[in-house]
């Protein structure tokens, strides 16, 4: 069996080697390098308690699970670091709202804790006067994603697949309804199946077809400070962050947001300060004010930061789906055509599940997870145009 896998993003790469691992001929194409794209402009939590309970925080606690051996699996050093998480609170409104978060998630199994300001500021010091409380779970994490996707890179290819750089896919083969290849610039590869895992680009391949899913880029910006001593040993949001990423009504906007904090302190010392959300198309154009907007919050909640320098900005587009979800399956349209994007902000965290569960499905084998609320078919009434 033979599957051609289109994008090598940390989605794309995750999905070669889980192919890979169950002997199937892998043959990967990257329009550029690996980890080119959105997986080199983002940052590195592998956050679980900012996930919605439902299908989403299951498909997170499933992916963690196996980011938690995946160093010794592939043999490399993947700055895997599981040193916990906190969502700060600034207000008595975010407060009750994150209590109620909470309990759904301690219903899901999950231990968070609520913190009080002084909690809080004990954990993490350099917190302002003005935080009132936290949420603190110890299983949050983070990992570089550039290195996750060289590593399954390096892992697929030992288990035989081929990997193919600044080759753009420029089409889908298709006969009687069934997909049996791509077309490259002026070749033609042909397989028993095709996994489109190109991000915010998938939408552009699936036109060629008349298939149309709803993925559309939500620009995310990240500003990166001087090396520094170490501050942070976990990742920090803000309460507002959150909010923000729950609120469909704020989702939907066309306005540029400053989403809250999210923060991460990598190995090498450096910041990576964000984060926003903007629908501006395919332009990842730092936007100067937003930037400012991300400095002042992160001044606001950690002080600390005021006199730190910034020594860049840099942004990366997000594969946004309407219901916040990512695509993961076999496409209803087309036979032997599956779909691995939409991830938006949760690419890294849910990039070895996602890449299980594809395999495993193309592979003809039940994952045992239920993946009916992530199907491409959910979009049925928009799929073919």
């Amino acid at each position: 069996m033979r599957v051609i896998v289109v994008g090598g993003g940390i989605i794309g790469t995750s999905a070669a080697y889980y192919l890979s691992k169950l002997g199937i001929d892998v043959f990967l194409i990257e329009g550029k390098d690996i980890a080119s794209g959105t997986s080199s402009a983002c940052d590195q939590a592998i956050m679980l308690q900012s996930k919605r309970p439902g299908p989403a925080l299951d498909l997170a606690i499933a992916s963690a699970k196996l980011y938690s051996r995946l160093e010794e699996e592939l043999g490399e050093d993947l700055e895997y670091n599981n040193g916990g998480g906190m969502i700060v609170i600034e207000t008595m409104q975010e407060l009750e709202e994150m209590k109620s978060f909470v309990e759904r998630q301690r219903n899901a199994g999950m231990d968070v804790q609520i913190l009080s300001g002084d909690e809080a500021r004990e954990r993490q010091p350099g917190l302002s006067e003005h935080i009132i409380g936290a949420t603190w779970y110890e299983q949050d994490a983070d990992v570089n994603p550039m290195l996750v996707c060289f590593a399954m890179a390096k892992a697929a290819k030992r288990n035989g697949a081929k990997i193919r750089t600044n080759t753009e896919v420029t089409g889908l083969i298709m006969e009687k309804g069934k997909i049996i290849g791509v077309e490259l610039s002026g070749e033609k590869l042909y397989a028993d199946s095709v996994l489109l895992a190109a991000g915010v680009w998938t939408p552009f391949i699936l036109k060629r077809v008349g298939i149309h899913v709803p993925i559309i880029p939500r620009k995310g910006q990240i500003l990166v400070s001087e090396r520094m001593e170490p501050l942070f040993p976990c990742n920090i949001l803000s309460a507002s962050y959150i909010a923000n990423k729950m609120n469909p009504k704020k989702n939907n906007s066309e306005q540029p947001q400053s989403a809250g904090l999210s923060l991460g302190q990598t190995r090498s010392g450096t910041l990576l300060i964000g984060g926003s959300r903007e629908f501006a198309g395919y332009d990842i154009t730092p936007n100067v004010k937003l930037a400012k907007d991300i400095a002042n919050v992160a001044v606001r909640i950690l002080p600390v930061l005021k006199n730190t320098h910034i020594i860049r900005t840099f942004a990366g587009l997000r594969p946004y789906t309407p219901d916040g979800l990512p695509i993961i399956g076999k496409t209803e349209e087309a036979e032997g055509l599956y779909i691995a994007a939409g991830h938006e902000g949760d690419g890294i965290a849910l990039a070895p599940i996602t890449g299980k569960i594809i395999a495993e499905l193309i592979g003809g084998i039940d994952p045992q997870f239920d993946v009916d609320a992530f199907s491409p078919n959910r979009f049925a009434n928009n799929m073919v145009g």
